[in-house]
């Protein structure tokens, strides 16, 4: 019996996915914050948390760089992205 669901694809199929969700949820978000009006609705679907990882120093020997800082800017919106994205990809594959 062949598997059901998520199980049959790879977790790189699920990053993709989850990517592609998220870039889509921040093209909504921004969308909404130029477009929508000031009010209650518009701070409700834009407002988010924003997690963030300082300079990253690497030391190589030869080579030194620093990679970051790197920030995710996640909202109701970015969610709402994911969930289509999946609700696609699984209505596809």
């Amino acid at each position: 019996m062949p598997p059901q669901g998520s199980a049959k694809h790879r977790p790189g199929f699920h990053a993709v996915v989850l990517s592609i969700g998220f870039i889509l949820g921040g093209f909504l978000t921004q969308f909404c914050r130029m477009f929508l009006p000031a009010g209650a609705v518009k701070e409700f679907l834009t407002t988010g948390v924003t997690p963030s990882i300082g300079a990253l120093p690497v030391d190589l020997i030869i080579i030194k760089f620093a990679v970051g800082p790197i920030a995710l800017d996640v909202s109701l919106l970015s969610l709402v992205g994911v969930l289509a994205a999946y609700l696609i990809a699984r209505s596809l594959f």
